[in-house]
């Protein structure tokens, strides 16, 4: 029997929809993981030999040329002025890269390099005379390997989510911070600790999952924020521009359940004190006794130290709380101070620079009943979360 033209045609679009509707049940389940930012992270550096094994078959590419790398099969890379070697090739440029065929599957692939394993691929590149390792890896794959580092993994379920949303929202923030070097961040806490494979842990891997590619923004078309973050805060959290800059009207002082949280001290014999501040016979040291939340003219809005006048019986000088913390390795600059004829003492509270999320403070609020968004609003003020992806 044939068909009019007009039945063929409804037909088709008939078709046509049933296959839309068939592809997005399907694609649907897959979507979180169809895209998400690379990061190029540099994990290791002045190399002049490597070996490598990748869990998967994948491609060493260099220039025009690919060679198949096979699964457990060990590469021995040589590097020379001009090229590396690898099983007898030479092969010239200042870029070389391990990747998958398909880029889908670049999140399944696991290289070691040297010993330590990364999730992602690896790139080598020229830096005068040797190498610099960079590990190419999906923004998700990435936090594997951080938010354990930067938070115990055995902490309250929404801390864990909260510090895996600033982590995320600080990489892709800061992503271009080492572009000079060829790469977007490093493994210190310059930028965030990582630890590529080693410390990945469950508890981490469900806080990722459940975030998955939600990231903080203050405005809904504006740029992603900064987020930065630190152990604790001691009690108060600060005002960014007692730190860096112009003030950022998310990065306001917060308190904090608790004060006089992580207390430490630390005595300074006075002839070390003298020889690093520039001063002969120190005999007076001047600075507001420490308050939460009281600013005066030599401590900020949160109590932390703004300046200290340090005086000899024929001169004097300010020195900033993160001049003293920075000379004297101190824990925060948080702190009251207590000349003697022998020692200045410093006696604080905290750990770190005091901006943004505080983890310990966190954690107190998790264990309190709050959830992650709470917490993030608390300390990145009026910010709102978006899935970037």
């Amino acid at each position: 029997m044939r068909l009019k033209w007009g039945a063929i045609v409804k037909i088709k679009i008939l078709v046509l929809a049933l296959t839309l509707i068939f592809a997005q049940s399907v694609y649907a389940k897959d979507a979180p993981s169809s895209w998400q930012p690379e990061l190029k992270i540099g994990v290791m550096f002045n190399l002049k030999n490597a070996t490598i094994l990748t869990n998967s078959d994948c491609f060493f590419i260099a220039k025009d040329k690919k060679v198949r790398i096979k699964k457990g099969e060990v590469l021995a890379i040589t590097f020379n002025a001009s090229h590396v070697e690898i099983k007898g090739n030479k092969f010239e440029g200042e870029l070389w890269e391990i990747r998958p065929d398909d880029p889908r599957k670049l999140k399944d692939l696991v290289f070691r390099i040297n010993g330590k394993s990364y999730r992602g691929g690896l790139r080598l590149i020229r830096k005068g005379n040797a190498m610099t390792a960079i590990n190419v890896i999906p923004s998700e794959e990435y936090l594997r390997g951080v938010v354990p580092e930067e938070m115990p993994p055995l902490w309250a379920k929404e801390a864990l989510k909260a510090q895996t949303v600033a982590a995320r929202t600080f990489a892709l923030k800061n992503r271009h911070r080492h572009k000079k070097d060829g790469y977007d961040l490093c493994t210190s806490v310059h930028c965030q600790v990582y630890s590529g494979q080693a410390k990945e842990h469950e508890n981490s891997d469900a806080a990722i999952r459940e975030t998955y590619g939600e990231v903080l923004f203050a405005m809904p078309n504006g740029p992603i924020i900064d987020t930065p973050f630190h152990t604790d805060s001691g009690g108060m959290t600060e005002n960014n521009e007692a730190l860096w800059g112009v003030g950022i009207p998310y990065l306001r002082a917060a308190k904090e359940l608790e004060e006089k949280t992580k207390p430490w001290d630390k005595e300074i014999p006075l002839f070390e004190f003298e020889k690093k501040v520039g001063l002969k016979d120190i005999k007076k040291i001047e600075l507001s006794k420490l308050e939460f939340g009281k600013r005066t003219k030599d401590r900020t809005v949160s109590g932390r130290v703004k300046q200290v006048l340090v005086a000899s019986e024929k001169q004097s000088k300010f020195l900033t709380g993160a001049e003293l913390r920075n000379l004297f390795n101190l824990s925060s600059t948080l702190f009251d101070m207590e000349l003697s004829s022998k020692s200045v003492k410093f006696s604080g509270y905290g750990i770190g620079h005091g901006v943004g999320l505080s983890q310990w403070g966190a954690k107190a609020f998790a264990e309190n009943g709050m959830n992650y968004k709470d917490i993030l609003v608390h300390y990145y003020k009026k910010t709102f979360i978006k899935k970037l992806y």
